[in-house]
């Protein structure tokens, strides 16, 4: 019998903390280049790209170049 699904998934608090450290790190470069949105801007377009990546090896996809279902991160 298999374990009943809590809702959390595994490994979704590491995702969760290295998109709070990428919006942190993209505040602090709006603040060095005077632009505090333009860096939040560039922390939330990498943060969907990290979690594409993320989601990607957590499936067990990566490098994955399927015809039918398309190229995977």
């Amino acid at each position: 019998m298999s374990e009943p699904r809590t809702g959390w998934p595994r490994g979704r608090t590491q995702w969760i903390l290295g998109t709070i450290l990428l919006v942190a790190l993209g505040v602090l470069f709006g603040m060095v280049f005077g632009n505090v949105w333009l860096g939040v801007v560039l922390s939330a377009v990498i943060s969907i790209g990290w979690l594409l990546a993320y989601e990607s090896w957590r499936g067990r996809n990566s490098g994955v170049n399927d015809p039918d279902r398309g190229v995977e991160l």
